[in-house]
C-alpha cells in the first residue's frame, strides 16, 4: 500500500486522544478523516483532515465515514464524564460495524478504570478486570464487545493522560492545576508518597503509529509505563515545568462527596478515589519485546505543554535554570 493510499478515520478527533493520534498518523503520511456534528467548527486549527458530517451515534454515518479506511480509531469520549452508559455502547456499536464493513483495524485506547484492587500495584496484560466503578464496568464491556466482534483491534493501554492539546477533562487540569490562569498551586488527589502512573498523549499517539507498523494478530493489547512517579515527583516536575515554587494542597475528597449527589461528573470522580490511594503501575514488558523501547518525552518537558496548552503558562515565558 502506497502512502497516500493510507486512509484513518478518526472518532472524536477533537479530543485530547483522537486528536494526538490522528495528528501522529497525518505525520507519518496518512490521510485524516474526522467524523464530527459540526465540522465547520471543528475544522478549525485541523484543516490538514478531512472532515465529514456524522454522529458517532448513526452507525450508518460511521460506515460511510469509514469507507476506504484501513484504521478506524475509537477516541470518542464524553465529556465530564457525563452519560457514560447511555453513550459508549451505542457509539461503539458504530466503530464495529465500520470496521466490519471495511476490514479497519479499531484503535482503542485503553484505560486503569478497567481493574479494581485485586490487580494492583502491577498491571500486565493479563490482569484481571473486575472494576469496582460503573465507568470501568462499562470500559470492561466495551473491550469484551471488541474482542467478541471479530475484527481486528489494536489496544494501547496507559495511565492517566496529559498533554498539549483537548485536555480540558484530564485529572492534570480537572483537579490538579486550575486551567486559564497562572500554575501558583498543585491540588494533589492522594498521598504525595504512592506511585502513579501518567502518560503524555505524543507519547500514547507514537506507540499506536509504531505498533501499527509490526505484525499484529486479530486482537491486540498492550500497557504503556509512562511517567510512573510519586506525587512528590509529580510536584517537583511541575514547579520545574513552570519554573517557580508551587504551594502544595490536597483535594477536598469530603466537599466533593457532598455535592457528587448533584453532578454527574463529581459522583464519577469520586469513584476514581482508589486509583490515588494505592500504586498504579503499568508493566510495559510486552511492548517493549515488540517495539524496543518504549516512547517517552521527558516529564517535565511534557508537563510544560501541558501547562501551555490548557493556558496555566504562557507559551514564550522563559524557564530559569
Amino acid at each position: 500500500m502506497s502512502t497516500n493510499e493510507r486512509l484513518a478515520l478518526v472518532i472524536g478527533a477533537t479530543g485530547g486522544v483522537g486528536g494526538a493520534i490522528a495528528e501522529r498518523l497525518l505525520a507519518d503520511g496518512w490521510r485524516i478523516r474526522a467524523l464530527n456534528r459540526d465540522p465547520d467548527t471543528a475544522r478549525k486549527g485541523r484543516e490538514a483532515f478531512e472532515w465529514v458530517k456524522g454522529d458517532a451515534m448513526v452507525e450508518a454515518d460511521v460506515v460511510a465515514a469509514a469507507q476506504g479506511a484501513q484504521v478506524i480509531v475509537h477516541g470518542a469520549n464524553p465529556p465530564g464524564y457525563k452519560n457514560w452508559a447511555g453513550l459508549q455502547m451505542p457509539m461503539l456499536a458504530s466503530t464495529i460495524a465500520a470496521a466490519k464493513a471495511t476490514g479497519a483495524r479499531i484503535l482503542f485506547p485503553g484505560t486503569v478504570y478497567n481493574y479494581g484492587e485485586d490487580a494492583f500495584p502491577t498491571l500486565t496484560e493479563a490482569s484481571p478486570q473486575t472494576p469496582i466503578s460503573r465507568k470501568g464496568a462499562i470500559r470492561v464491556k466495551m473491550e469484551q464487545a471488541l474482542k467478541d466482534s471479530g475484527v481486528p483491534v489494536l489496544i494501547v493501554r496507559a495511565g492517566d493522560y496529559f498533554g498539549p492539546k483537548g485536555c480540558r477533562n484530564k485529572w492534570l487540569s480537572e483537579g490538579l492545576v486550575k486551567p486559564d490562569r497562572p500554575v501558583t498551586s498543585v491540588t494533589y488527589p492522594g498521598p504525595l508518597e504512592i506511585p502513579h502512573a501518567w502518560a503524555y498523549l505524543p507519547d500514547v499517539a507514537e506507540t499506536f503509529v509504531q505498533l501499527l507498523k509490526t505484525d499484529l494478530g486479530r486482537f491486540e493489547s498492550f500497557h504503556m509505563q509512562g511517567h510512573e512517579i510519586t506525587g512528590h515527583e509529580l510536584v517537583a516536575a511541575l514547579q520545574a515545568a513552570a519554573g517557580r515554587k508551587l504551594t502544595i494542597g490536597r483535594l477536598p475528597w469530603f466537599a466533593l462527596a457532598v455535592a457528587a449527589p448533584f453532578n454527574e461528573s463529581l459522583r464519577e470522580m469520586q469513584e476514581m478515589r482508589y486509583l490515588w490511594n494505592r500504586p498504579v503501575v503499568m508493566a510495559n514488558a510486552r511492548l517493549v519485546a515488540k517495539l524496543g523501547a518504549e516512547p517517552r518525552t521527558p516529564l517535565v518537558e511534557g508537563l510544560r505543554a501541558a501547562l501551555v496548552g490548557q493556558g496555566s503558562l504562557p507559551a514564550n515565558e522563559k524557564i530559569a535554570a
